[in-house]
């Protein structure tokens, strides 16, 4: 992703600076996690997102590009968990866990009424 106006903190309401949100690194971070395990699934299920714990270590600016990266450390039944990070080029930005549960996706939409 490339930090523009639209993910800033200022933007997201969650700061007064013109640099990358926590929220949208964090967001980042799940979508990694979300597509690290997507060829895995079986057909019509996908995760959701069940908690997420992050650092937020250096601030980027508009321009640069971020990118996150997750990777499985254990599935326990529908239940993943993940170690997540984000860096723009070799600096880390951010780091943490997120938890994922997969879900049949009728079924989770039905429950919405």
């Amino acid at each position: 992703m490339t930090v523009t106006d639209t993910v800033t903190a200022i933007k997201m309401g969650s700061g007064d600076m013109p640099v990358l949100a926590t929220p949208a690194m964090m967001a980042l971070m799940e979508n990694a996690a979300m597509l690290a395990v997507d060829d895995e699934l079986p057909e019509g299920c996908t995760t959701v997102g069940g908690h997420i714990q992050s650092s937020h270590l250096k601030p980027s600016k508009i321009g640069d590009v971020v990118r996150a990266v997750a990777e499985v450390t254990k599935v326990d039944g529908k239940k993943i968990e993940f170690k997540v990070a984000a860096y723009s080029g070799n600096t880390l930005l951010g780091e943490g866990t997120h938890l994922r549960f997969i879900v049949d996706r009728e079924k989770f939409m039905s429950r919405l009424g």
